[in-house]
């Protein structure tokens, strides 16, 4: 194959996967000079927006030429002229090795806990490599997962194992499902090509910022599941990992873990063999990390981070991006990420989802958290994005390595009190918060956050730090972007879920510390910061057990 990168697109030329593919054939016969009818076949492998030059928003394109046998890549890419020759590379597409099938199911079999998007693609990996897999998951699948959070937005009655945080598809179901990562991994196109097959839209493949919509979602996690169960695992919902027990108390290997079962409202405990336990919980299972704590697993401290959502007009961020293209459908609802740097500190953008809403993200009663989510469409009236400061593990009293959700929960607390309680947030205005005036009400940006705003000052919801952090770098990212610290942009509190306060430390071979059988996996493990780090980590880890069977 042949790839092409850099070939500059016009917004019109560059709309629609046929256009670029059209663009991209007439590219190579450009370069190459050789008939159409050579060329088997043509890919698009990218797609992003140009906005340097607010003047000039362009496409650019990169395209793979699958060439019939008879012509040499070698000898084409010679005739390229020397101008454009760093343009054109050969390319010898090796991807992921699947794991060799078992001859035979193990037993016990392998369990994953949780079914967010590392336990999703390991229970898939081990599936497919016919190891009949257990999978379970505390909250409900996807459908009944979305009428719980209706519920509650609707009645502030809170389920707490079955919410924005837990469920089908974990927390990435309900923020947008962004794709992007920072990363390379050859997982990464297994991965994009599943969520395809699953339902997910074929742009996902090569636009640069892909992203499914938390509208398709819920659709798409469903197909996984059905295909795992199609492969010969079982997935079991409204499933809560209670226990591990090991074979010497507080040390040795996993041997069985506890669980606790909700049928008809009643709990029922299993006991199920285990000497292989994918451990997928997901950064908001606090119970989890005491249990393992109270049963002498090695956690560590790690860096998080935590702030506030910050609301603008989607209009106001798609002109600061795309100048007087603002508005053409090829481009969408435009996104931004910022990073201003304040003494030793950092104020950051995270999870930022243009077009789309800020969302009641709390899984415990009496706490207030954000996070954001956008439809596949993008097409509401605000931009919303987080706005983080890094908690690091020397800003922690004590030792306890569970200081950081001791944090978090305090906070949470705060913010619920400060927002008037029944899950009501607290929210400020930019210019207020900057004056360190409380607010008494909103300018010409409704928030979005479901449950309803209680205007008020946030110092009181953050540590010292962040908000000194947040008051000092609003402005240098008003710098960055036009319009980022307009006085009547609304922060909404709090955000303090964007990742694991806390890592279980595992080997090399993803095996926890002092405990074979166990493969801490995913955020909330700390080993990923997103769906596709997640979803790469869950394939890393089946691949580890996989690896283990083959060597009994």
């Amino acid at each position: 194959m042949i790839e092409i990168s850099d070939i500059r697109a016009s917004l019109a030329q560059g709309s629609t996967e046929q256009r670029c593919l059209a663009l991209g054939l007439a590219e190579a016969i450009k370069l190459f000079g050789c008939l159409p009818h050579l060329l088997e076949r043509i890919e698009l492998r990218r797609r992003s927006i140009d906005a340097r030059r607010k003047s000039d928003v362009h496409l650019v394109l990169t395209i793979r030429i699958h060439l019939c046998d008879e012509l040499d890549e070698e000898e084409l890419i010679a005739c390229v002229p020397e101008r454009e020759r760093r343009r054109v590379r050969i390319v010898q597409e090796r991807p992921a090795p699947a794991p060799e099938k078992l001859l035979r199911a193990p037993a016990p079999r392998p369990v994953i806990v949780g079914a967010g998007c590392a336990g999703l693609f390991a229970a898939l990996t081990l599936a497919k490599a016919g190891a009949e897999p257990l999978l379970l998951e505390r909250g409900d699948n996807a459908s009944r997962r979305e009428q719980a959070i209706e519920h509650f937005y609707q009645t502030a009655e809170l389920d707490p194992e079955s919410n924005i945080q837990f469920g089908l598809g974990g927390a990435g179901t309900f923020s947008d499902g962004k794709l992007t990562t920072g990363t390379k991994n050859p997982a990464h196109r297994r991965i994009l090509e599943t969520l395809v097959a699953a339902g997910a839209p074929r742009d996902i493949l090569w636009d640069a910022k892909p992203h499914v919509g938390s509208d398709i979602l819920p659709a798409v996690v469903e197909n996984i599941v059905a295909r795992i169960r199609e492969l010969g695992g079982e997935v079991r919902f409204r499933t809560r990992l209670v226990d591990i027990e090991r074979t010497s108390g507080c040390s040795g290997s996993v041997r069985a873990i506890r669980v606790e079962a909700q049928a008809d409202g009643v709990a029922q405990e299993e006991l199920i063999p285990c000497n292989q336990l994918i451990l997928a919980c997901g950064h908001s299972a606090r119970d989890v990390f005491e249990l393992l704590k109270q049963r002498g697993f090695e956690l560590e401290r790690k860096t998080f981070a935590m702030g506030a959502r910050i609301e603008h007009a989607q209009s106001t961020i798609d002109r600061a991006q795309y100048g007087r293209f603002a508005g053409n459908p090829a481009l969408g609802a435009a996104p931004y990420k910022l990073v201003a740097h304040v003494g030793d500190r950092s104020l950051f953008t995270f999870c930022m989802c243009p077009g789309g809403e800020v969302v009641a993200a709390v899984s415990e009663p009496e706490g207030v958290v954000t996070n954001g989510a956008s439809l596949r469409a993008r097409a509401g009236s605000n931009a919303n994005s987080a706005l983080l400061v890094n908690v690091t593990p020397e800003d922690l009293p004590g030792a306890d390595p569970l200081e950081g959700i001791a944090l978090q929960r305090a906070c949470e607390r705060i913010a619920y009190d400060l927002g008037g309680g029944a899950y009501r947030a607290p929210a400020q205005l930019v210019g207020d918060f900057l004056s360190r005036t409380a607010s008494t009400g909103s300018g010409s940006i409704a928030p979005t956050y479901p449950l309803g705003v209680t205007w008020t000052a946030l110092d009181d919801a953050l540590p010292r730090h962040i908000i000194d952090t947040l008051r000092a770098g609003i402005p240098l990212l008003g710098r960055k972007l036009k319009g980022f610290d307009a006085a009547d942009a609304v922060l909404t509190g709090v955000e303090s879920r964007s990742s694991a306060p806390v890592t279980v430390v595992r080997d090399r071979d993803c095996v926890a510390i002092g405990a074979p059988g166990l493969y801490p996996c995913g955020e909330g493990a700390g080993y990923a910061g997103g769906i596709m780090s997640a979803a790469t980590d869950g394939i890393r880890c089946a691949e580890a057990v996989l690896r283990e069977l083959a060597d009994r």
